[in-house]
C-alpha cells in the first residue's frame, strides 16, 4: 500500500469550521458570564434552556479537534514523516505560552501555597493524569487537559483509525466503554455519576466521531442541492433535539444524542460556503477561539469588579452589556497577546538568522 494516498492535500481546508468555533467560543462566554453573574437576568427560554445548554459546545470543540487534528497530521503520521518531537513540540507551543501567561495572573490575583502547586501542575499540560484532580486555578483549563490528553494519544487514535474498518469497529468500541461507565463503576470509591465530559474515556467517542468524518471526508462533502437537502435535516434534528428535553439530561443518552447532532453540524461544515460560517469576522474569532475560551473568566473577574450594576437598573441589559464587554475583552486581550508573541518569534528567528550568517 503507498502510504503517500493517505497524505491529504496542501491545499485541503474546511472554512466553514471556522463559524462552528467563533460561535462555540462565543456561546460558552455566554453561558458561563450568565452562571457567575451576580444579578440574573430575566428567565426565558434563552436564559433558562438554551445559553445554559450552550456548556456543551466544548463537546462540539472535542469532535472539532479531532477532525482538524487528522487534516493537520493524520497522514503524516501515518507516512512516518513527523517525529515526535516535532508534534509534541508545536502542540506545546501552540498552547502553552498564553496558558502559562493566564496562570500566571491567577497567582497574582490569589497568591498562595495552593496556588503555587496548581501553577506547577498547570504548566505541565499533562494535570488531566492526577486521579480526580479538581484545580481551581483557570477554572475552564479543565477542556483544556482533556485535549492535551487526545493530543498525546494522538499516535494510538491514529492507530484505531488506520482504516475506515477499524476506525467504524474502534468507534462501537469507544461508545460501548463510554455507555459502560455511565452504568458500572470500575472504582467503588467513584459513583458512576462522576464519569462525564472531564474524562477521556467518556468522550473519546467525540474526538472518535470527528476522526470517523474525516475518512470519510471526501463522500461526506456535499454541494449543490445535496448541501441544501443536508442543511434541512440539521435544522430538523436540531428543532427535535431541543424539542425533547429528556435527551439532554445527561448520561449516555446525551452523549449519543449530541454526538450526532454536533456530527451533523460538521458534515454541513465541510462543503458550506454560506455567509454565517464562512465570513472575515468568524475566521478571525476563530484564529484566537481556544485562546478566548482560556481568558474569558479572567476578563469576567475583571469586569465584575467594575460593579456595573449599580448604575444599570435592568438586569437583561446588564447581562447582554457584560457579555458584550466580557467577549471584547477576552478577543482584544487573545488578539494582542498573539500579536506580542508573533513580534517576538519574528524577532528572535530573525537574530536567529544574523548570528548564522
Amino acid at each position: 500500500m503507498n502510504n503517500t494516498s493517505v497524505t491529504p492535500p496542501a491545499q485541503e481546508r474546511y472554512g466553514a469550521l471556522d463559524g462552528l468555533r467563533a460561535y462555540a467560543a462565543i456561546g460558552i462566554v455566554m453561558m458561563h458570564v450568565l452562571s457567575n453573574i451576580g444579578v440574573k437576568p430575566s428567565e426565558n427560554y434563552l436564559t433558562g434552556t438554551l445559553i445554559p445548554w450552550f456548556t456543551d459546545f466544548t463537546l462540539m470543540f472535542m469532535m472539532v479537534s479531532g477532525f482538524s487534528l487528522c487534516c493537520g497530521y493524520y497522514g503524516r503520521m501515518k507516512a512516518g514523516s513527523i517525529t515526535p518531537n516535532a508534534f509534541y513540540k508545536k502542540r506545546y507551543m501552540r498552547i502553552l505560552p498564553f496558558f502559562a501567561c493566564l496562570c500566571l495572573l491567577d497567582l497574582v490575583m490569589s497568591p498562595s501555597v495552593n496556588q503555587v502547586c496548581n501553577l506547577f501542575a498547570n504548566l505541565t499540560l499533562c494535570f488531566n493524569f492526577i486521579p480526580n484532580a479538581h484545580i481551581p486555578m483557570i477554572g475552564v483549563g479543565w477542556f483544556l487537559g482533556l485535549v492535551f490528553v487526545f493530543y498525546l494519544l494522538f499516535p494510538y487514535f491514529v492507530f484505531m483509525l488506520d482504516s475506515k474498518r477499524r476506525g467504524l469497529l474502534s468507534l462501537v468500541i469507544a461508545l460501548a466503554l463510554a455507555g459502560l461507565c455511565t452504568v458500572h463503576s470500575f472504582n467503588a470509591d467513584i459513583p458512576v455519576t462522576k464519569i462525564g465530559r472531564t474524562n477521556i474515556i467518556y468522550t473519546m467517542p467525540l474526538f472518535m466521531t470527528g476522526g470517523m468524518i474525516y475518512l470519510y471526508r471526501d463522500k461526506l462533502k456535499l454541494d449543490g442541492i445535496r448541501q441544501y437537502i443536508f442543511l434541512a435535516f440539521c435544522i430538523v434534528l436540531t428543532i427535535l433535539f431541543f424539542a425533547y428535553p429528556d435527551v439532554r439530561n445527561g448520561g449516555f443518552g446525551a452523549l449519543v444524542a449530541e454526538m450526532l447532532l454536533f456530527g451533523s453540524w460538521l458534515i454541513y461544515a465541510l462543503g458550506s460556503e454560506d455567509l454565517i460560517l464562512n465570513n472575515r469576522v468568524v475566521r478571525f474569532i476563530s484564529g484566537i477561539s481556544m485562546e478566548v475560551y482560556l481568558c474569558h473568566m479572567v476578563v469576567f473577574r475583571v469586569v465584575e469588579r467594575v460593579h456595573m450594576e449599580q448604575s444599570i437598573a435592568d438586569a437583561d441589559v446588564l447581562y447582554v452589556l457584560t457579555c458584550t464587554v466580557v467577549i471584547a475583552g477576552a478577543v482584544a486581550f487573545s488578539w494582542c497577546f498573539k500579536r506580542v508573541e508573533h513580534i517576538t518569534k519574528t524577532a528572535l528567528s530573525a537574530g536567529g538568522r544574523g548570528e548564522n550568517e
